[in-house]
């Protein structure tokens, strides 16, 4: 006959590292990211009672859960990361101006989209139980506003999650484009650079920087859907098959603005989920880099 007793426990377990092809960095990770299951069993043979002495064998794993913050939630990059963040089993919570999108989809509905401003959010409302923070908070217009969205309200954000104890913040920043420094010295780049160098000092055994160049997809805007892949893609796929050919340019000013492959806005938020999910990662990620970390989460 064959019996079993079963337990159930959740109990604070410290997180071991896992095993990944970036630089290895000491765990820092708050405790109550793992829950510890055990499960406990008795066995008997047939004819042999069964006791409340029957040596029992104790099963323990550790299960890591994942609860990001993404800053810009409603965007095209935002809306992104959410859908891949769903698709991982990771809870989602989105902050954005605009709140919930206006469009209809099974994901959309497993996200908790809060409307707010980084300047004026009720940070202790947001982050509680935030295992990492994800901004893609960026845009174009005056030398001023392109400093305060793309820096200053980085900078906020970074300090925040700094403050409030979250391990790990992920920016979407801009590739490193070999352009002239009067357009490099603009508000829009410099303020890029600025909210890096927050990012990177606050967090430098796990901060991670994105920085894709052109990114494509279906991007909606007031309603309509722009298929940036139409453009996009292909010119990724040329830009691969000749890459040998047209390395030579690369030395050329202001090349990249077109040798610096497209990344589609998938490659870009699988890339934050393979950060989000290995405590290992950290550091600047070219483009290459994005598509080899899109790739590990994709498989």
């Amino acid at each position: 006959m064959t019996s079993f007793r079963a337990f159930f426990t959740v109990a604070a377990s410290p997180p071991s590292l896992s095993t990944a092809s970036f630089p290895t960095r000491p765990n820092s990770l708050p405790q109550n990211r793992f829950c510890k299951f055990g499960v406990r069993c008795s066995y008997a043979e047939a004819g042999i009672s069964d006791d409340s002495r029957s040596a029992a064998i104790d099963v323990v794993a550790d299960v890591k859960s994942e609860k990001v913050v993404v800053l810009g939630g409603n965007g095209f990059v935002g809306s992104a990361i959410c859908k891949a963040a769903v698709s991982q089993g990771i809870e989602v919570i989105s902050l954005s101006r605009s709140g919930r999108p206006t469009y209809s989809a099974s994901w959309v509905d497993q996200v908790n989209w809060i409307p707010g401003d980084v300047f004026y959010v009720n940070w202790d409302e947001v982050l509680v139980g935030a295992t990492a923070v994800v901004s893609t908070l960026g845009g174009f217009g005056s030398e001023e506003q392109m400093k305060r969205i793309n820096g200053e309200a980085n900078v906020v954000a970074v300090n925040a999650a700094k403050d409030f104890g979250i391990p790990k913040f992920v920016l979407i920043s801009v590739h490193d484009y070999n352009l002239p420094s009067f357009v490099l010295s603009s508000g829009y780049f410099t303020g890029k650079r600025k909210a890096e160098s927050e990012v990177l000092s606050k967090y430098p055994n796990s901060g991670v920087v994105l920085r894709p160049g052109f990114i494509y997809g279906k991007r909606r805007v007031d309603g309509f859907e722009i298929p940036l892949d139409l453009v996009g893609e292909p010119v990724e796929r040329i830009l691969k098959a000749t890459e040998n050919l047209i390395k030579p340019l690369s030395s050329l000013p202001a090349s990249d603005l077109i040798l610096a492959p497209p990344v589609s806005v998938d490659d870009v938020a699988y890339a934050v989920i393979n950060a989000v999910k290995d405590d290992d990662v950290f550091g600047v990620f070219t483009i290459e880099q994005i598509k080899e970390a899109a790739a590990k989460v994709k498989v």
